[in-house]
């Protein structure tokens, strides 16, 4: 089993950035695919990010050209690097790793608003 605990989410504004953290718990992160997904109220989970084992990422429509999803290794850690934020971002953002079963940690509160 693996736990998720995901952190660096907060209040800004329009255009603005946040870093988002997710560290893993387990021995074999490098080997691992990570995923970021984020939920706003009413709607369902999306998948905002992946990236494997090897590096390869893929990207929602939605955020291409403005979100970076990377890992450190090391550190048992994705990150989610989010520029130019806009009020639709505004939701919980998870992590999770899609080879273990239904598995998440507490989320992390992104709000962009003016």
């Amino acid at each position: 089993q693996v736990q998720l605990v995901e952190s660096g989410g907060g209040l800004v504004q329009p255009g603005g950035s946040l870093r988002l953290s997710c560290v893993a718990s387990t021995s074999i992160f490098s080997s691992l695919t990570m995923r970021w997904y984020r939920q706003a109220p009413g709607k369902e989970r999306e998948l905002v990010a992946q990236i494997t084992g090897g590096g390869s990422t893929v990207y929602a429509d939605s955020v291409k050209g403005r979100f970076t999803i990377s890992r450190d290794n090391a550190k048992n850690t994705v990150y989610l690097q989010m520029n130019s934020l806009k009020p639709e971002d505004t939701a919980v953002y998870y992590c999770n790793v899609p080879s273990y079963v239904n598995v998440w940690g507490q989320g992390t509160q992104v709000t962009v608003s003016s």
